[in-house]
């Protein structure tokens, strides 16, 4: 079976009994207690499933845990620096990855079903399943003090599947954390996310902020997501463990030329039709136009380049409230750099 999940370009392979995910369950729930889900009101929403994987499906008898390599082949952090160009988190810079790792965890389990009769279940980020501390227990790497899995093979850069089946297979041992005293991806968060290791404070996580956040994001956040317009690597690019880390070697994870380093001025142009066209089988594309643009404003906002002054003031007519909030906020900026 692990040479089949290898064959499909899985880079790591483990398993462990359903019941192992139960052991984070009492943190989700106080997580959720401390509100610190924001808006993410579906972690509400079967709490128990999610807190329990016997309770999601209690047929299952043992869990296959996959890793997905999406490495980046450059340094995510360097356009950081670059103002007038948008900064996009590397998992979101070619095609949406939940599709891609459905399809071959379809392949995989076909063959699982015509070979043992078994009954199986495949999940990508797409159902109440925990998928890191069940990766950590199939012994695929640690959950870091960032709160992601982190891997002597990939460093930070892994996507996760799991398939849920009836068979028993022989479990592996977890993984031991291997963070130390290491606190380097605590210390880089731009807004001060961590509110102590292994724990997030959603609500200022720019990667919650400029994807699952609605409305306006909240003033104090604004200057600190710089010209981060979808997501934030920060926390996984400065991990020590990415030494090990190497280029994503499916084709469909390596960036697109245009997102690499985007120009602010030209995606704060998008209409609606122009932005479904632009990001088209992009994960970007779930958030919407107004959302994104309200972003790329923030960017613009914190660009100090003046040039982009006529763009945010163009998008103070926007259509969209959240837009305009943003081209607001984003005009006064530029305009008092000439005060």
């Amino acid at each position: 079976m692990e040479a089949t999940c290898r064959a499909e370009g899985f880079e790591g392979f483990g398993i462990c009994a359903p019941e192992a995910g139960r052991a984070a369950g009492h943190h989700l729930k106080q997580w959720i207690a401390d509100g610190y889900h924001g808006e993410m009101t579906w972690f509400e929403q079967r709490q128990d499933w999610r807190a329990d994987p016997t309770a999601l499906w209690p047929e299952a008898r043992s869990v296959i845990m996959l890793a997905d390599n999406y490495g980046p082949d450059s340094d995510p952090l360097v356009t950081l620096s670059q103002k007038d160009r948008a900064t996009i988190s590397v998992y979101a810079r070619n095609r949406d990855y939940h599709d891609r790792i459905k399809k071959r965890l379809k392949r995989i389990v076909r063959q699982m079903v015509a070979a043992t009769d078994c009954a199986v279940k495949v999940f990508v980020d797409t159902a109440p399943v925990m998928e890191k501390p069940l990766a950590a227990a199939a012994g695929l790497g640690w959950q870091g003090k960032h709160t992601n899995l982190v891997s002597r093979d990939v460093g930070s850069w892994a996507f996760l599947g799991a398939i849920f089946t009836t068979l028993e297979l022989e479990r592996d041992k977890p993984h031991p954390d291997r963070c130390g005293s290491c606190r380097a991806c605590l210390d880089i968060c731009p807004t001060a996310a961590f509110t102590a290791p292994y724990r997030l404070d959603a609500r200022r996580c720019i990667s919650y902020l400029t994807i699952e956040h609605k409305g306006p994001v909240p003033e104090e956040f604004r200057a600190a997501l710089g010209n981060r317009i979808y997501g934030c690597d920060d926390c996984l690019a400065v991990c020590p463990w990415n030494k090990f880390a190497r280029v994503a070697a499916d084709a469909a994870y390596h960036a697109r030329a245009e997102l690499r380093a985007p120009s602010l001025a030209e995606l704060a142009a998008l209409d609606d039709a122009g932005f479904r066209s632009f990001f088209t089988a992009s994960p970007i594309k779930r958030i919407g136009r107004d959302r994104f643009v309200r972003n790329v404003l923030y960017a613009i906002g914190n660009s100090g380049e003046r040039a982009l002054l006529p763009v945010a003031a163009e998008r103070r007519h926007d259509e969209s409230d959240i837009v305009r909030d943003a081209a607001g906020w984003a005009y006064q900026r530029l305009a008092a750099l000439s005060a």
